[in-house]
């Protein structure tokens, strides 16, 4: 009997990951003999580990903080093109031939969820600078947004994706700002939260009504809360809002795309296993 192949996803921490309850629903609805695991990686095991996949068929691992940037470091091979403009990977697909090979499907995620939400940004404050504000200034470059506003406590990060993006996408003006005030909210279509803030409830709310402003889509990437101050405080204002729930869905059906190809990711499995998760998870706290 075949051995089951293994997926995965790596990072540091990883325990609270709902990535193997959507892929592993996914397997099971395609009756694939696949599991999905968690891999919490220190730094110095990074190397080895990826080193070692073919031998524990490892087929396809997904990559979150902090290593989307330094899986480049240490993997040669492909890289797709979003890999090498966005410089991070949340996707590796090992070959038959046990070659990895980097994508990044976090930009194509947020597009997706973009476009389900039917917000076709113009004007946008980013609040983050890290690994998932790379992917979201490379989906809004490719949406031709006319600008983008970016803050980050670490100005030397906001000026590095502020340089990058504006050399990737002329036609788009990145600019990094000191504040949250700078952002100018006030003239923006779109307000994002890609940072961490929201994740506990004694984080700091940047935001404030009076930034806010009738027009104004507000998206925190953070899912959990559900309902996070931010967009708490958007729904206090009747703003139309969305947490990033749906790009942690539609990240994982495209990297799952590439990993059983032909075979097709079943959504709405994968959504209903990614609610019901969150759901649980909301109501442990």
């Amino acid at each position: 009997m075949s051995e089951a192949r293994v997926y995965g996803l790596i990072g540091n921490p990883v325990s609270h990951s709902l990535s193997p309850l959507m892929h592993n629903a996914a397997f099971s609805r395609l009756k694939l003999k696949s599991r999905y695991k968690l891999f919490p990686l220190k730094e110095n095991e990074l190397r080895p580990f990826l080193s070692s996949l073919r031998k524990k068929n490892i087929r396809g691992l997904n990559v979150t903080i902090p290593y989307k940037e330094k899986v480049l470091k240490f993997m040669e091979g492909y890289q797709s093109s979003a890999v090498t403009s966005i410089g991070a990977a949340n996707t590796i697909v090992v070959d038959k031939l046990g070659n990895l090979k980097l994508f990044n499907t976090d930009h194509l995620g947020f597009s997706e969820h973009l476009k389900e939400l039917k917000v076709s940004p113009k004007k946008v404050a980013l609040i983050g600078a890290g690994g998932a504000a790379r992917a979201i200034c490379f989906c809004l470059g490719k949406k031709k947004a006319q600008e983008v506003a970016i803050y980050d406590i670490d100005k030397f990060r906001s000026l590095a994706l502020m340089e990058r993006f504006n050399r990737i996408f002329p036609s788009t003006r990145f600019a990094a700002v000191a504040g949250v005030e700078a952002l100018r909210v006030q003239d923006k279509d779109l307000l994002i939260n890609a940072s961490s803030l929201g994740m506990k409830e004694t984080d700091p709310l940047l935001v404030t009504a009076g930034h806010l402003h009738p027009g104004l889509f507000v998206y925190d990437l953070v899912y959990s809360p559900r309902e996070t101050r931010l967009l708490k405080l958007a729904k206090e204002q009747n703003l139309a809002h969305a947490n990033g729930l749906g790009m942690l869905l539609y990240q994982g059906v495209e990297a799952l795309n590439l990993w059983i190809a032909p075979r097709r990711a079943p959504v709405e499995i994968m959504r209903k296993a990614l609610e019901r998760g969150v759901k649980k998870l909301c109501s442990a706290k």
